[in-house]
């Protein structure tokens, strides 16, 4: 009786072979059309004027200041999302007490509201006419059209990331882990160091890498609290759009090939991590 249940199971799941060759046929059609045409058009129109205006469009002053403030404000801001993510996950799954839906709904909160909204916000808080705008300015505080400005509208929008890669695995691994080595004698730190982030050390690269890549991406919240100073206030993406505004299109995805090559790596990391995270699950 269980291998006739089996056989079904087995019949209900085998496709026909030209179904399966349509379904693949279809889906590596959608990727070479959505994925693997723009990319390469990219790197084709990048190259269009010859290799001396690309390495002229990258190594440009703005070109520069933009790549600069891009990696200045990632450094910035995924090791802040880091912490935030790690505490906020172990609060989460290690505690017990009132109102934790309402902390993760607030972790969600960025993924529910538009980017634009997120930097009209800041700049109804910091901006000259915002709220403390005034007291701002009184005592020489650049908030919006500056570096900070730039850094708390790039935090808000990768907020969620390492902490929602982080408490699901946690709440899978539970806390048998953490009671024993406390029983044991260990303080909280040490636990946390020896027991807890190895456990987690898979996820908590794969949210830091998928946060990273936001990122440098991040172009609504940031076009709007940036005030889009050439040089200084511009980052990547927003350098790459007032190139094309202009119609230097070869300048404008030369800089983009550089965003798309840091994609690419972001992506190969990614899978590594999950390859791995996958052979630490399979040994367990």
């Amino acid at each position: 009786m269980i291998e006739a249940n089996q056989l079904k199971v087995y019949r209900a799941t085998e496709e026909p072979r030209i179904v399966r060759i349509a379904l693949t046929a279809v889906s590596l059609l959608f990727l070479a059309v959505f994925l693997v045409l723009p990319l390469v058009s990219i790197f084709v129109t990048a190259f269009q004027k010859g290799w001396e205006t690309y390495i002229a469009s990258i190594t440009h002053p703005d070109a520069l200041a933009a790549i600069k403030l891009t990696l200045l404000v990632t450094i910035i801001v995924v090791p802040l999302n880091t912490i935030f993510g790690i505490a906020a996950a172990w609060c989460i799954t290690k505690f017990s007490f009132k109102r934790k839906n309402l902390l993760i709904t607030l972790i969600d909160l960025p993924f529910a509201i538009s980017p634009v909204i997120a930097g009209l916000t800041f700049i109804l808080l910091f901006g000259a006419q915002g709220l403390i705008g005034e007291w701002l300015m009184m005592n020489d505080i650049k908030i919006v059209f500056a570096l900070p400005g730039i850094v708390l509208a790039t935090l808000f929008v990768t907020l969620p990331f390492v902490a929602r890669e982080l408490i699901p695995l946690m709440q899978t691994q539970g806390t048998t882990d953490e009671e024993a080595s406390i029983s044991l004698g260990a303080s909280g730190f040490k636990t946390f160091i020896y027991v807890t982030l190895p456990n987690i050390k898979w996820g908590l690269l794969y949210g830091m890498i998928l946060c990273n890549a936001r990122a440098i991406g991040e172009f609504g919240a940031v076009s709007v609290v940036s005030g889009h100073i050439r040089g200084m206030t511009n980052t990547m993406p927003l350098h790459i759009e007032i190139l094309y505004n202009e119609y230097q299109f070869a300048a404008a995805f030369a800089v983009a090939s550089l965003m798309s090559i840091l994609a690419i790596i972001t992506i190969i990391i990614k899978n590594i991590i999950e390859w791995k995270s996958g052979l630490q699950g399979g040994g367990h």
